[in-house]
């Protein structure tokens, strides 16, 4: 194996930043952050607790409440996330780069990842821009309007798979519907999340619009969930933390969306293009070393083509690049930290007492340091192993067989998320039918996850609560008040008027 490459200029330590400046935390405390090749220390970021998290929602209330974010019109808004969307592409090398180091995902999977951010910001650019709102007319007697406005401080907490591209998934809808906004970052990966500041500056954002609070999860995130002046929490992470969040946000009623964990089934019928379902289950699971919500870990096959379907399968993940996360030929890079790489070893171990194991199973031979993980393929999984339930955010899949369409439905719907699915199929009867019937937020017939960011991105079941993307994120950190004006006579009972009353 080649030199770890560290990128140039690394910073040694990372603040927080409120109200348009640098920030320590109140306590002085910090924490280390990994890089996952060597699971060494390489900065320390600022630790932030429910007084740094206090600061932070104050400058967001203070510049909501008197400064221009709100007030400014679409199109001026939308200038200044352009101008984020030029910084972006025109640093999505260095982005890649730091992103790489920070995660453990590929290079070339990470440019396209800072790229997508890019084009977050410039689709919601053009889309409050080109907002419209409902007007309903009752001729001669009244006119009803909807008065769309910023919900105010929205607290914005973050993953740390594809950290730096999720963030920007929640920041510009935040930022162009007129919000003001606290992020937490995800504690394993600050590194990316640390720039945003500089750009949102160089482009024009005024100061405490954007604020972060690095810190973790039980204590910035926390604090962040309770705080009375945050309206609304967006939340992308783990099942589990998502009921904490849910119950935390009970007593403000506050607003939620909530994109969850998934165990997302990938469907191949017989009458499938076999080459290109082999493709696309091969990329669905093993992208972004796995570490993805909408991951197809479970394969479904139908059982004429199952023998087949595993052992192509297997020759293929066998053969997949598993190396430093720097290198351009490297398809699996290093897990994101080691206790999560603990986590999916684990799920591995158990799966040796489940399934028949194909492909991987441990780390990959010459790789004895780091977070790394031979994509792992085990077949003749039942649908009550713990391996076919349980989302193990890795490079681990379960193939399972199946001998009709009822079956292959059944098997489908039978675990608790309902993220994602995706149908391989040449009849489109049967697949715009299983499609309908797949208890999941998002389909895809005959691809893997391309997204088309007008459409609504959630789950259901344990996957999520509600749905963001396109016009449903406008919905979300909005406010749609409705306003009525009479154009005639108002005919009303005259309560009290006695004889006089019409």
């Amino acid at each position: 194996m080649t030199a770890h490459y560290v990128p140039e200029n690394l910073p040694e330590h990372i603040r927080h930043y409120i109200g348009g400046a640098p920030a320590d935390s109140v306590s002085g405390e910090t924490f280390e952050v990994l890089d996952p090749v060597t699971n060494k220390p390489y900065m320390t970021a600022s630790a932030g607790k429910a007084e740094d998290i206090d600061l932070a929602v104050a400058a967001a209330k203070e510049a909501f409440d008197h400064g221009p974010w709100p007030k400014m019109l679409p199109r001026q808004r939308a200038r200044i996330l352009n101008k984020i969307a030029d910084l972006v592409e025109s640093r999505d090398k260095q982005l890649a780069e730091l992103e790489t180091f920070d995660t453990g995902l590929p290079i070339k999977q990470a440019l396209g990842q800072a790229q997508r951010a890019a084009e977050n910001f410039r689709f919601f650019a053009d889309l409050i821009v080109a907002q419209a709102d409902d007007t309903y007319k009752v001729p001669g007697k009244q006119v009803n309007y909807v008065n769309r406005k910023p919900v105010g401080v929205a607290g914005l907490i973050t993953p740390w798979n594809t950290p730096f591209m999720l963030e920007s998934w929640k920041l510009a809808p935040a930022l162009a519907s007129g919000c003001t906004v606290v992020l937490k970052p995800a504690e394993f990966t600050p590194l990316s999340a640390s720039l945003w500041a500089d750009i949102f500056r160089e482009a024009g954002v005024p100061d405490g619009v954007f604020n972060l609070v690095n810190g973790l999860g039980e204590e910035a995130g926390d604090a962040l969930v309770k705080h009375p002046d945050v309206r609304l929490i967006s939340f992308t992470g783990e099942t589990t933390t998502g009921e904490t969040i849910f119950r935390n946000c009970a007593p403000g009623l506050k607003g939620m969306s909530m994109e969850l964990g998934g165990k997302s089934p990938a469907v191949v019928f017989a009458d499938a293009d076999f080459e290109a379902a082999l493709d696309s289950t091969l990329f669905g699971v093993f992208s972004l070393n796995g570490e993805r919500c909408t991951a197809g870990s479970r394969i479904l096959v139908e059982r004429s083509i199952y023998d087949e379907f595993c052992t192509r399968y297997a020759e293929r993940a066998r053969n997949i690049v598993v190396g430093d996360p720097h290198d351009p030929a490297t398809e699996v890079g290093a897990l994101v930290h080691p206790e999560h790489f603990d986590k999916v070893m684990s799920y591995i171990e158990i799966g040796k007492t489940e399934g028949k194991l194909l492909a991987g199973g441990g780390r990959p031979e010459g790789l004895d340091t780091g977070n790394y993980v031979a994509p792992t393929v085990f077949a003749d999984v039942k649908p009550d192993a713990r391996i076919f339930q349980e989302e193990i955010f890795g490079p681990v899949v379960a193939i399972t067989p199946f001998d009709t369409d009822e079956e292959a439905l059944e098997l489908a719907n039978n675990v608790k998320y309902g993220l994602a699915a995706y149908v391989w199929t040449a009849d489109l009867t049967r697949a715009h039918n299983f499609a309908q019937n797949i208890d999941v937020g998002m389909v895809w017939l005959n691809s893997h996850n391309v997204r088309d960011l007008r459409t609504p991105f959630g789950g259901v079941k344990a996957s999520g609560l509600g749905h963001e993307g396109g016009y449903r994120s406008i919905d979300f950190y909005t406010e749609q008040q409705a306003v009525h004006i009479t154009l005639g006579d108002v005919h009303t009972a005259r309560f009290g008027a006695g004889k006089d009353k019409a």
